[in-house]
């Protein structure tokens, strides 16, 4: 049973009287002609329409939460808070009566939900306000809100105490988050947005939006460790998608020319500032493109998104101004760990060469003893040159042992046609020339398994026999790309842990 404290009992001991009362503190019905923005706006036009002595009344039945309560004698005041801002309520005992002014001092509390029924009026201090007839309780808040009250001044300025601030509580509490902190309702709507715009943009890119499956028989397309359940009906196992590549691709065999997807992806590994177990992923394939034509698509892509949600393509990160507008920086990746590390990857073929010589140049460094050559060269980067990739930078050409599904460059078997998009220090994004010749995907799928069970490694790569008989049918050349939306998000509204734009994320039981 919940044990409630001090102030919860006391709002407890009103909600039976209430009822005592035949009050219904949770009626089924609201009634609201307005939001408190357009009541505003439409008192505000009849206003400067016909002057403040001449304006024709208007009336409004409002809704919200109660965020500051101010009793004065025979008057009282209020703030209520709806779903697109604030305004004031005006209780007077010459229309409601002594008795229902003193009902509403004694009876409502902060974080109620009220329906308030009058005229609009403007203050002496020249503020908008509701001059209440009728009102009536929506819903009774038994806990009440972390922040304690807003204040509002003489002048009409309302401030806020005790916000609440606590990361731990806020990630875990988010309804309460969203309930006192209106900027954190702004980041969840500029999230929105971000989404629609990245969609509009590859719906008038000639991009046919497309639906995938979340539970697979077999997962693929990123080395990552799955979700895995059990389907009772089928009886077999199934996995959590770790990304829709595979089935994406397979569009392309089907002459679907342009597909996207925007939807939740699930990896069952570490939790990070940039890292969520579940996450949004946006992914595209496009046929008879390759990763050059794709890296000027995602520019135009991330710009075109900044601009359509912040009015601008230059954004504040920490303390960093980067510019999104294109062209972004390219940087060879062999070119930008050697400038960084000092080490040329080139000239060692072998992991256990790079190894030695990450050991060699950097005695403090301890790579994975076990890794592959691909993952050492992973380590550089993210240990050397991903810190240093403020400004939006393409880095470009990977080595083949990290990139099973991406063509190698025409000449050099051991780098492929693949760049990640990086800004503000971390990974954006990540793209191929996709391969298509299934004999060589096999091979690669089989020397995956072989270098990943050797180290028992849990990122391994299955080989998937269903998506190797599509390839067999017949493949366009293709460029496939994917970005985490919620990086994405982060970068554009400035928030430097993952937490801050996930309505829920992950967290260990309290």
């Amino acid at each position: 049973m919940t044990e409630y404290n001090s102030l919860e009992k006391i709002r407890l001991q009103k909600l039976e009287e209430l009822r005592a009362e035949g009050i219904e503190a949770y009626p089924t019905r609201a009634k609201r002609t307005h939001t408190s923005a357009e009541a505003i706006a439409e008192f505000e036009a009849n206003e400067k329409q016909n002057g403040s002595s001449g304006a024709a009344e208007v009336h409004a039945t409002l809704a919200g939460r109660i965020r500051a309560m101010r009793a004065m004698g025979k008057i009282s005041f209020a703030h209520i808070e709806d779903g697109v801002g604030k305004i004031q309520l005006f209780l007077r005992m010459n229309e409601l009566g002594k008795e229902r002014i003193e009902f509403f001092n004694r009876m409502f509390d902060l974080g109620d939900f009220i329906q308030a029924e009058g005229v609009m009026f403007r203050t002496k201090s020249g503020e908008v306000t509701l001059h209440v007839h009728n009102f009536s309780l929506l819903a009774k808040s038994i806990s009440p809100l972390p922040a304690a009250k807003d204040e509002t001044l003489e002048d009409g300025t309302i401030v806020r105490h005790a916000a609440l601030e606590d990361p731990e509580l806020r990630a875990r509490q988010r309804y309460a988050d969203l309930a006192v902190n209106p900027d954190v309702r702004e980041i969840f709507r500029k999230r929105a947005a971000i989404v629609k715009a990245l969609r509009n943009f590859l719906d008038e890119h000639g991009f046919l939006e497309v639906e995938t499956p979340i539970l697979q028989p077999l997962y693929g397309g990123a080395a990552a460790r799955p979700f895995v359940t059990h389907h009772n009906e089928l009886e077999q196992d199934m996995y959590l998608r770790i990304s829709f590549e595979l089935y994406l691709k397979r569009l392309l065999v089907g002459n679907l020319e342009k597909v996207y997807e925007i939807g939740r992806d699930f990896r069952n590994e570490g939790v990070s500032f940039k890292h969520n177990p579940e996450f949004t992923q946006l992914e595209f394939y496009w046929a008879y493109a390759d990763y050059l034509q794709v890296m000027e698509l995602t520019e135009q892509m991330v710009s075109y998104t900044a601009q359509q949600v912040l009015g601008t393509m230059r954004v504040k990160y920490k303390n960093h101004e980067i510019d999104l507008t294109p062209p972004w920086n390219r940087l060879q990746m062999r070119q930008g760990i050697l400038e960084t590390s000092g080490i040329d990857i080139e000239e060692y073929k072998t992991a256990e060469e790079l190894f030695k010589a990450i050991q060699a140049n950097h005695p403090n460094k301890t790579p994975d003893p076990y890794a592959t050559r691909g993952k050492l060269i992973d380590f550089l980067l993210s240990d050397f040159l991903e810190p240093t990739l403020i400004q939006p930078t393409f880095l470009y050409d990977y080595p083949r042992d990290i990139s099973p599904l991406a063509k190698s460059i025409p000449g050099n078997a051991l780098t492929v046609e693949r760049f990640e998009g990086y800004a503000a220090g971390f990974e954006l994004c990540n793209a191929f020339t996709e391969l298509n010749d299934p004999l060589d995907q096999e091979q690669r799928f089989v020397e995956m398994g072989r270098d990943y069970a050797a180290h028992d490694d849990e990122e391994k790569h299955p080989l998937d026999e269903d998506y190797l008989r599509a390839m067999r049918y017949g493949m366009p050349p293709n460029g496939g790309f994917g970005m985490g939306v919620d990086r994405l998000a982060m970068l554009l509204l400035d928030k430097h842990s993952i937490r801050e734009v996930l309505l829920f994320p992950a967290l260990r039981n309290e």
